[in-house]
């Protein structure tokens, strides 16, 4: 099994035992409104860790399970790169883990997959979400008008950032 240490945090691959946490994460007010997954987040949950597209990592920190973190992959030659993604329980935000998850999972993409080009994309009003990825040297890129729908029903704006290779804050 592979395990990526962090400083602060370990991922390694989820698993279904891992569902009911990330289901109570997924479901706490801050986490949902970004990441609905619609009215069965344990469905959407499980779908997750078996979607043969993406790889889903458990956020381990302090021996508990405190969110996800997955990447996927454009393999089409002329654009390849990787998409990442990542959610914390709101009870942990403010102490760096979600840039150390970011920074552990790119440096993975970048030194043992070999991606040139990474990409993120929150929503643009989640001024913690960018400062994490800021943190760990991505840059915004554009802004994606009406990108999402929000648990209100109403469109969104988001943010793409990209992180090159060498931008990497190690």
């Amino acid at each position: 099994m592979l395990i990526l240490q962090g400083a602060l945090v370990r991922l390694r691959p989820a698993i279904d035992a891992d569902r009911p946490a990330l289901v109570a994460i997924r479901s706490t007010p801050d986490v949902y409104r970004r990441w609905r997954g619609g009215d069965d987040l344990a469905a959407a949950v499980a779908e997750s860790l078996t979607d043969p597209d993406v790889e889903v990592f458990a956020v381990e920190y302090d021996g508990r399970v405190v969110g996800a973190i997955q990447w996927g992959e454009e393999t089409d030659p002329e654009y390849r790169h990787a998409s990442v993604d990542l959610y914390l329980d709101p009870a942990v935000h403010g102490r760096g883990l979600g840039t150390d998850a970011a920074r552990t999972l790119a440096r993975h993409l970048i030194d043992d997959k070999g991606f040139h080009r990474l990409v993120i994309d929150p929503a643009a009003d989640n001024t913690g979400a960018i400062r994490c990825y800021t943190k760990v040297g991505f840059r915004p890129v554009g802004v994606l008008r009406q990108y999402e729908r929000g648990a209100d029903g109403t469109w969104h704006d988001g943010l793409l950032m990209d992180l090159l290779a060498e931008e990497l804050e190690r």
